[in-house]
């Protein structure tokens, strides 16, 4: 018996294991496997999901963007073949004119907007984020609410404002000898920027309000000691610790505005200069569901989100360049 339990007691020390471990199958080893799979099971629904609805349609229309479907016949009755077309589709979409002014008119938007919005939203907080400032919590509902309207309710709520003979705006404006064209080709950009500007506003100073609500009261307490006024408080502390929410926003917006679909598809039907192509995603959207060229819609799609990348990403080395 003594021999036994020494044999046993000299292979668990050779091995590194106890004997009674691999007697009972190793639980050990069988507990650690199992935690080690249980994060990617409960990941395992969030992952399927991502590839179906964001993976998945990505490469696709990628892969779309370099190949060339030929139909045979009027309806492809004849045969279809696919090959592959290179860089084809892309200078398919580079040479249409209506699809580069679109990105041209959106980069003009952005640049009159985003930071008109930035201002708005980033001067809101502060205000209802400030000692003295009453009914925080109405007012901030009150201005996130118009986030809450779908773009294309909202814009048919404003187009009321905008149409001649059923605008107040107007008839008011007319009747100081002021004529005022707000679907005119020269204004209807600036009209879609103001419904813009209206619907993501509170969003965007929601986020804001987050970051301010992160800094410690400490700091607000020494800066009332050293006898620092609201204005410098704003400057000094709120304004620097606030910068990656400024940041993210701006980001976002950014990607937003390459991404605008939907006010402009409802003002066509009351504005003359609102073409079929007026914005890049409705260009996209034109090609592929008027024209019937999917493969160059695809090409469009994925210029548009690299446009958008480009963008981002330069303002994201621009603005860790200025902090450094």
């Amino acid at each position: 018996m003594n021999s036994s339990t020494t044999t046993s007691t000299a292979a668990g020390e050779k091995t590194g294991r106890p004997g009674a471990d691999r007697a009972a199958g190793r639980p050990g080893r069988r507990r650690l496997d199992s935690r080690a799979w249980a994060p990617w099971a409960l990941l395992a629904p969030f992952l399927l999901l991502f590839t179906l609805t964001f993976a998945v349609p990505i490469l696709t229309a990628v892969a779309q963007s370099f190949t060339r479907v030929t139909r045979q016949g009027v309806f492809g009755e004849q045969g279809v073949t696919t090959q592959f077309a290179g860089f084809w589709n892309y200078a398919q979409a580079l040479g249409n004119d209506n699809f580069t002014a679109s990105i041209g008119r959106m980069l003009l938007f952005g640049i009159v907007q985003v930071p008109v919005m930035m201002l708005l939203c980033t001067i809101l907080a502060l205000l209802l984020e400030g000692a003295s400032a009453r009914w925080p919590a109405f007012f901030r509902a009150s201005y996130f609410m118009p986030y809450g309207i779908p773009g294309v309710i909202a814009t048919i709520l404003w187009s009321f404002l905008y149409v001649p003979g059923l605008s107040p705006l107007i008839d008011i404006a007319g009747r100081f000898g002021v004529e005022v064209d707000f679907l005119g080709a020269d204004t209807v950009l600036w009209s879609i920027a103001n419904i813009v500007t209206w619907s993501y506003t509170g969003y965007n100073m929601l986020i804001i309000v987050a970051q301010l609500k992160t800094i410690p009261n400490e700091i607000y307490e020494a800066a009332k000691v050293d006898g620092a006024s609201p204005w410098r408080v704003a400057w000094t502390i709120q304004l620097p610790l606030i910068r990656p929410a400024l940041v993210l926003t701006t980001v976002f917006s950014i990607i937003g505005t390459l991404q605008l679909f939907a006010e402009p598809q409802v003002l066509q039907s009351v504005s003359p200069a609102i073409d079929s192509e007026y914005t890049p995603n409705l260009s996209a959207y034109t090609t592929a569901f008027a024209y019937n060229d999917y493969n160059v819609a695809a090409a469009q799609a994925v210029l548009i989100a690299l446009v958008a990348f480009i963008l981002s990403f330069a303002f994201l080395r621009l603005t860790n360049r200025k902090s450094q």
